[in-house]
């Protein structure tokens, strides 16, 4: 029954800073006005990925997961997660900036909430002019001069933002305080945690005049005070080929750009396979069971195939495993 590429039914949801490019751009099917996520693969609990078509339609992800435990998704990673999937993939629009936030590592997440921390990286799909995302502070502080400056209200004045364009990549570390920013829209691959610590809102209220919940005190000791710059990515775009974008042991990314017929070969690899399709459309088949892919658009292999065949006139992928 995993003999072929399993898409799921994507989990839409309304955020205040949403959007309309999820629909007009990636063609997502919702009436929603400020429609801001799409989580395309998601073991979290009461949010569960459901099978769109095939002998799996109307399983959730869960349900696989105890049906076929390290035939989905490799014997190393069933050994270590269980039946708890280990990544979340979405595509994100910011329609306006979302709030100045960041993820506690491991360890705090275990402690504080029974779960696992967050990594995450961000690809962008498409940018409008001068758009930009804040990721990490401007300068090295000390926790006294953090909370001066967000006590003042001025946090802004020492967050570092970065310009952003088609195909900018950026590795977001646990403690890295960041925020995608106005006019963009991204994809995202993280470790499956929803544990999220709010610094600063942009002084925004919604309409019955009250701000979001901010966690202040939660994310002191969570936050990296230090200066950094090991986001941003570089990465080839040789045709064919997987390109590296980001790799740890939560997850590699890679990227993959598709013009006439390819054949992966995963025989080493001990691992599901997600394709995250960024551009254009592409074939993928599995075991000669042929499953569409189009820009906006996640499919999940199964870690029990070895062999994938890719077909496209002119496609851009990103590949994403664990090794």
């Amino acid at each position: 029954m995993l003999d072929y590429p399993i898409k799921f039914v994507p989990i839409l949801k309304e955020k205040i800073w949403g959007g309309n490019k999820l629909r007009e751009v990636l063609h997502k099917s919702s009436q929603e006005r400020k429609l801001g996520e799409s989580w395309e693969i998601s073991g979290i609990e009461n949010d569960l990925s459901v099978v769109e078509k095939g002998d799996l339609k109307g399983r959730t992800l869960e349900q696989l997961l105890k049906d076929h435990g390290k035939e989905l998704v490799g014997e190393k990673i069933y050994k270590t997660f269980g039946n708890k999937f280990p990544l979340l993939i979405k595509f994100i629009d910011a329609r306006e900036a979302l709030s100045v936030q960041l993820h506690p590592n491991d360890r705090l997440a275990l402690e504080r909430h029974d779960s696992f921390g967050k990594t995450e990286m961000w690809y962008i799909l498409q940018a409008d002019e001068g758009a930009e995302i804040n990721i990490g502070f401007n300068r090295a502080l000390s926790k006294s001069e953090y909370l001066e400056y967000l006590n003042s209200n001025k946090l802004p004045e020492i967050l570092n933002f970065e310009k952003v364009k088609k195909g900018d990549a950026f590795f977001i570390n646990p403690g890295t305080v960041h925020a995608i920013g106005g006019g963009v829209l991204l994809a995202e691959i993280q470790q499956t945690s929803d544990v999220t610590y709010r610094l600063y809102d942009w002084d925004r209220i919604d309409g019955s005049g009250k701000g979001r919940e901010l966690h202040t005190d939660l994310a002191l000791e969570a936050i990296d005070f230090d200066l950094k710059k090991d986001f941003n990515r570089s990465y080839s775009k040789t045709l064919n080929i997987s390109n590296n974008i980001a790799g740890c042991e939560y997850f590699t990314t890679n990227f993959l750009p598709v013009n006439g017929e390819i054949n992966k070969d995963y025989s080493e690899l001990d691992s599901f396979v997600i394709y995250m399709c960024v551009s254009g459309e592409a074939a993928i088949s599995v075991n000669d069971n042929s499953e569409a892919i189009k820009m906006g658009e996640t499919l999940l292999i199964p870690a029990k195939n070895k062999e994938v065949r890719i077909t496209s006139e002119g496609a851009e992928l990103l590949e994403v495993y664990i090794s």
